[in-house]
């Protein structure tokens, strides 16, 4: 199936999970937030979150700074 993600089109397996999408940019889970289709999803649902064909992801990296 297709998604966008960041912006990217990218093919993925179907039932692909949010948190099997972030595993797979190979930034970690602290200090990320995701969003599928602008809505924005717990940490704790990642896993539970199936992407369907057309989804749209956001991952996002906290930063510090001032």
């Amino acid at each position: 199936m297709r998604i966008v993600c960041n912006g990217k089109a990218r093919e993925v397996a179907d039932g692909l999970t949010l948190g099997a999408l972030v595993d797979s940019l190979g930034q970690g889970r602290e200090g990320v937030a995701a969003a599928v289709n602008s809505a924005i999803v717990r940490r704790a649902d990642w896993d539970a979150t199936a992407l369907r064909d057309g989804d749209e992801v956001e991952v996002f990296s906290m930063v510090a700074g001032g």
